[in-house]
C-alpha cells in the first residue's frame, strides 16, 4: 500500500517545467525562462509563437493524467 501511495502523489506533485514546454515548441527552455522574465529586465525576450496552443495541450495532458489518477483511487 505504501509503494501505491508514493506512485499515486509522484504523479500528483509532478510539475511542468520550462523544458517540457520548450520541447513542446522546438526551443531552448532558456527561451522560456527569458520569457518569463520581467519585461524590464534585461534579458527578457518575447514568448515563442504558438506558446498559447502549447501551453492549453500540456494543461490537457496534465488534466488528464490527473483525472485518471483521481478514477484509479476512487
Amino acid at each position: 500500500m505504501a509503494k501505491d501511495f508514493v506512485t499515486a502523489t509522484d504523479a500528483l506533485f509532478a510539475r511542468t517545467g520550462p523544458e517540457e514546454l520548450a520541447a513542446a515548441l522546438g526551443c531552448a527552455s532558456n527561451s522560456i525562462r527569458q520569457a518569463r522574465m520581467a519585461e524590464e529586465k534585461r534579458g527578457h525576450r518575447s514568448p515563442p509563437p504558438g506558446w498559447e496552443a502549447a501551453v492549453a495541450r500540456l494543461a490537457r495532458q496534465k488534466a488528464a493524467q490527473l483525472l485518471k489518477l483521481a478514477d484509479k483511487l476512487g
